[in-house]
């Protein structure tokens, strides 16, 4: 879909541009409307404005050059370093490169003054055809893409979790206790990843007609993937410990059975409970939250009544080998803070947080605008 609205977009732009611009072949308009039908359209309004932005100021830079200087060596040079240095300071981002490409074709030619303005007629031809159609032809929603996303990753870390508990039940080599450390810190590119899709569906949520209440779908989702976030990291603090304790007992087993079933049941739970958690904030209806809520509440209190049989026996382990009571301590530690990370009043409460600082954030933006309005008269009377 994406394919062809650009295809779309940019064979228009081009036939609007054979109208209105002099140039015999106007291929300025359809690469514009290429670059500017991004995805999503606060993708595209922005393209767009930072595309003509960079347009025309270098079509500026090379008339200014043009009316001094000819086109030679050192003033090319003059040009692309101006340029460059210009478009870092208008913040066109990646279209800097824009601002030389634009000088440099200008200067090139003999007529400067009606290439330099053909092409930002073209280039203004190219960025409205694309915002247009964006704004008749809305582009897709990508929540449901980012939520998918949540959901793999958190499995993901289901399954390493479960991994992890299966081995304080054994006397692992530390060879495999570190591998599993390994597979913990790759979970980082995971949550790049994942945080990539997220910015992609917090962008198409953005002025899109579509959506009615985009703050609070952003929000949701941002706080959740804050969520597994921070419990990647305690995970691979968690593997980082069984790695310690499996060179502390060397090759003897990590715990005495009950303990270590203990440890591992209260693993499982959650590790379950961290896909019902990324099902609950990715429900897209009330019904299936619901379920999704009522079935995290149930691993929870699983497993934090396994974690306080693990914790009795742990300690007693504790009293009998003082040597290892920081890694025992360690293991309840880690899995404490998960739980208390999946728990549904911390989440609600991290919630309202993030609400009340996004409208404290547009309160105080719509105050500055206000004040501003109201220094503008003031100041031109003051000039006059």
């Amino acid at each position: 879909m994406q394919t062809v609205r650009s295809t779309a977009a940019a064979t228009l732009s081009y036939v609007v541009a054979l109208r209105l611009s002099s140039e015999p072949v106007p291929l300025t308009a359809p690469l514009t409307a290429l670059l500017v039908v991004q995805v999503t359209l606060y993708s595209t309004l922005t393209t767009s404005l930072r595309r003509v932005n960079s347009v025309v100021v270098g079509v500026l830079i090379a008339i200014a050059f043009s009316a001094v200087v000819g086109l030679s060596w050192w003033s090319l040079a003059l040009v692309i370093l101006a340029s460059l240095l210009v478009g870092r300071l208008v913040r066109v981002e990646e279209f800097i490169p824009e601002v030389a490409i634009s000088a440099m074709l200008v200067l090139g030619v003999t007529q400067v003054s009606d290439t330099a303005w053909d092409r930002v007629l073209e280039t203004l031809i190219g960025a409205v055809v694309g915002m247009l159609f964006n704004l008749f032809l809305a582009p897709p929603v990508w929540v449901d893409t980012a939520g998918e996303s949540i959901e793999d990753l958190a499995r993901r870390m289901r399954l390493l979790l479960l991994d992890v508990a299966d081995e304080f039940t054994g006397a692992p080599p530390v060879e495999r206790a570190a591998a599993r450390l390994h597979e913990a810190r790759r979970l980082d590119n995971d949550v790049a990843d994942v945080d990539a899709a997220l910015r992609t569906a917090e962008d198409s949520l953005r002025f899109n007609p579509r959506v009615k209440e985009g703050l609070l779908h952003r929000v949701v989702l941002r706080t959740g993937l804050d969520t597994l976030e921070i419990s990647a990291v305690v995970l691979r603090v968690l593997a980082r410990t069984l790695t310690d304790l499996a060179k502390h007992r060397a090759g003897q087993a990590l715990l005495p059975d009950r303990a270590a079933l203990a440890v591992r049941e209260t693993a499982q739970y959650t590790a379950d409970s961290l896909v019902s958690f990324a099902v609950l904030v990715t429900a897209r209806g009330s019904e299936a939250a619901e379920a999704a809520e009522s079935r995290l509440a149930g691993e929870l209190r699983a497993a934090r009544a396994c974690r306080d049989d693990a914790a009795d026996r742990l300690l007693a382990l504790a009293l009998a080998d003082p040597g290892a009571w920081q890694l025992h301590g360690a293991l309840l530690a880690e899995l404490d803070r998960i739980l208390d990370e999946l728990d549904p009043e911390h989440r609600g409460r991290r919630l309202m947080e993030e609400l009340d600082r996004q409208a404290a954030e547009r309160r105080a933006r719509r105050a500055r605008l206000t004040r501003r309005d109201r220094l503008l008269p003031l100041r031109s009377q003051a000039r006059r």
